[in-house]
C-alpha cells in the first residue's frame, strides 16, 4: 500500500515539473536575459548537432560510428557566444526601430531580419564555425565561397515563414527560445536529408 501511495504523491510533482522549469526559466530570464538567451542557445545548438549526428549515424545504418563530441561542443560555443547574445540585441533592437503600431511592422521586420540579418549571421556563422574546427581565414574564405550562397538560398526558403511568426507574433522576449526550438528541427531535418 505504502509504495502505490508514494506514487500516486509523486506524480503530481512530476506532473508539476514542466510549470515549474517554466518559471523558473521566465525567472531567469527576467534577471538574466542574455545570459538565459546565450546558455539557451548554446544548449539548443549542441542538442542540435547531437540530434543531426545521431539522425545521420541511424540512416547510414551505422552503429558502431562514433558521434563527434566535437560537433556539440562547436554548437554550444558557437550558440553561447554568438547565436544567443546577437539575437537578443537584434530583436531588442527591431521592436525599438520598428514598434508594433507601424503599419506593416511584422513585414518590415521580416525584410530586416531576411536582408540583413540572415546575410551576416550566415557569413558570421562560417567563419566562427571555421576558427572551431581549426581551420585559417584562407579555410573561412573558401567555405563562405563555396557555401554561402546556396545556403543562404534555402535559409530564406525555411526560415522566412517561421522568422515572420516569430518577428509577427511571438513576444521579443521569446523569440530567440522560438528561434532555438525551430533551429532543432531544422537540424533534424538537414541530417534526415544526408546534408
Amino acid at each position: 500500500m505504502a509504495p502505490a501511495a508514494s506514487r500516486l504523491r509523486a506524480e503530481p510533482r512530476l506532473a508539476a515539473l514542466p510549470r515549474r522549469a517554466l518559471a523558473q526559466y521566465l525567472r531567469l530570464l527576467q534577471l538574466y536575459p542574455v545570459l538565459t538567451k546565450a546558455a539557451t542557445s548554446g544548449i539548443m545548438s549542441a542538442l542540435g548537432n547531437f540530434l543531426a549526428q545521431m539522425i545521420k549515424k541511424r540512416k547510414k545504418g551505422n552503429s558502431s560510428q562514433k558521434l563527434d563530441v566535437s560537433g556539440p561542443l562547436r554548437y554550444a560555443i558557437y550558440g553561447f557566444f554568438f547565436t544567443g547574445p546577437l539575437s537578443h540585441f537584434f530583436y531588442l533592437f527591431m521592436e525599438h526601430w520598428i514598434p508594433p503600431e507601424v503599419p506593416w511592422a511584422g513585414v518590415k521586420r521580416l525584410l530586416l531580419d531576411r536582408l540583413l540579418f540572415a546575410p551576416a549571421f550566415l557569413l558570421l556563422f562560417f567563419l566562427v564555425m571555421s576558427f572551431l574546427e581549426g581551420g585559417d581565414a584562407a579555410a573561412g574564405a573558401a567555405k563562405v565561397r563555396s557555401a554561402f550562397w546556396p545556403a543562404l538560398q534555402t535559409n530564406w526558403r525555411v526560415w522566412t515563414p517561421v522568422q515572420f511568426i516569430n518577428v509577427t507574433y511571438v513576444p521579443v522576449q521569446f523569440r530567440v527560445l522560438f528561434a532555438n526550438v525551430a533551429a532543432l528541427f531544422w537540424y533534424g531535418y538537414l541530417a534526415s536529408l544526408g546534408e
